[in-house]
């Protein structure tokens, strides 16, 4: 499969071939779908926290007397059944991330690149850089490229001026090569790759 290169001045900079078993898969939703579920798990905080009946504010002390009352029988106020007693089996802190097999994670990072490549959202960078980090010229730049939603992939590391003038800018995301994920990817309309970017990506996942 073979793209043209383009630069920031939205200028023709070649052509590029992509490597048919990275961006030429047929996507799956359902690989799609286990390795973005394991991804938004593992990122969840898990500090959920409610207090047990050991926990809470009030005294120990027998509330009233076993038997004779008429009532039921009761210990302390920390009781579940009580209004601010304890919580029974509440949430508590814990991971929510599950284990899922690094060749299915690679496949899905393969499949979410073959995604956009299919649909005609890939657009290869030649590179991302600027003379100086000045947001208003990348937001021009976008502009005539017709990013709205972009995700942009550099190289191992992201040019400097580069991620500092698309910090300010609105559904512009940059990652470096390593950080190229399923989530990201398949969150914004267009996916942005340098030609560094790109051969990062085929050694990684080769």
């Amino acid at each position: 499969m073979k793209l043209d290169v383009v630069n920031l001045q939205a200028g023709n900079a070649g052509e590029i071939e992509l490597n048919e078993a990275i961006f030429g898969l047929e996507p799956r939703a359902d690989i799609l779908h286990r390795v973005v579920r394991w991804q938004r798990a593992k990122a969840q905080a898990g500090t959920h926290k409610v207090k047990t009946r050991s926990e809470t504010s009030y005294s120990t002390k027998k509330i009233y007397r076993q038997k004779g009352t008429g009532g039921a029988r009761h210990g302390d106020r920390n009781a579940p059944i009580f209004r601010k007693g304890g919580v029974y089996k509440g949430p508590t802190p814990r991971s929510h991330a599950f284990d899922l097999p690094k060749k299915v994670r690679a496949l899905g990072l393969r499949m979410a690149l073959s995604a956009k490549a299919g649909s005609g959202k890939l657009i290869v960078l030649d590179t991302t850089e600027m003379a100086e980090a000045k947001t208003s010229v990348l937001a021009k730049a976008a502009k005539e490229l017709g990013w709205k939603k972009a995700l942009i992939i550099d190289g191992a590391e992201v040019n400097e001026n580069f991620a500092r003038a698309a910090r300010n800018l609105e559904g512009v995301d940059v990652l470096s090569s390593m950080g190229a994920n399923v989530y990201d990817i398949l969150r914004r309309d267009t996916l942005v790759i340098t030609r560094a970017g790109l051969e990062a990506l085929e050694a990684r996942l080769a």
